[in-house]
């Protein structure tokens, strides 16, 4: 009986050493710099996966033309990263504890139309709560509240997501042993 009980010391302090699981939001500052980043990691993939798919038997000249493509698009590609990193903010989000979450929800209940139509929350309270109550950077829920109100769609959408989804996140598999 040792031996089980030693093998579960051992799982739970690996199950306490895990950590939870965070998503992380970027809001670039600049599209013309996020599109050049976004382009540039796209001919840079293109080019090193022509560059692999080369025939063996291929003239060393002609090899050389696309290794000289491929070494520029990475070129480019750090460049436009650089860019990129200097103009973009990040925001980390992380899942909070099943109670936690569940405590959010009950302190921000639909009203009946909501209900009716299946939802568990008021959204209009409970998005911003849960953006600052997942939000590793301290975000308080004023500044939250005000990024969803008047940030435009896509981007109020995609930080409500990154906050959201985080606490969906499953991490484990069910195996058939």
């Amino acid at each position: 009986m040792t031996n089980t009980a030693s093998g579960w010391d051992a799982l739970k302090t690996r199950l306490a050493q895990v950590d939870k699981p965070v998503r992380t939001f970027s809001l670039c500052q600049d599209t013309d710099i996020r599109d050049r980043y976004h382009q540039a990691r796209r001919a840079d993939q293109q080019a090193q996966d022509q560059l692999a798919g080369l025939p063996e038997d291929l003239e060393a000249d002609a090899r050389a033309l696309y290794a000289k493509e491929a070494a520029d698009a990475a070129k480019e590609l750090k460049a436009a990263k650089k860019a990129y990193d200097d103009h973009v903010i990040v925001l980390r989000f992380t899942a909070l504890d099943r109670k936690a979450l569940q405590v959010l929800q009950e302190e921000n209940p639909p009203s009946e139309a909501e209900e009716a139509q299946g939802d568990e929350f008021a959204m209009e309270t409970f998005a911003p709560a849960l953006v600052s109550a997942a939000s590793l950077d301290g975000m308080p829920v004023e500044d939250a509240r005000t990024y969803l109100n008047t940030w435009s769609t896509g981007d109020a959408n995609g930080l409500w997501q990154a906050a959201w989804s985080i606490q969906r996140q499953q991490r484990t598999d069910l195996g058939k042993g």
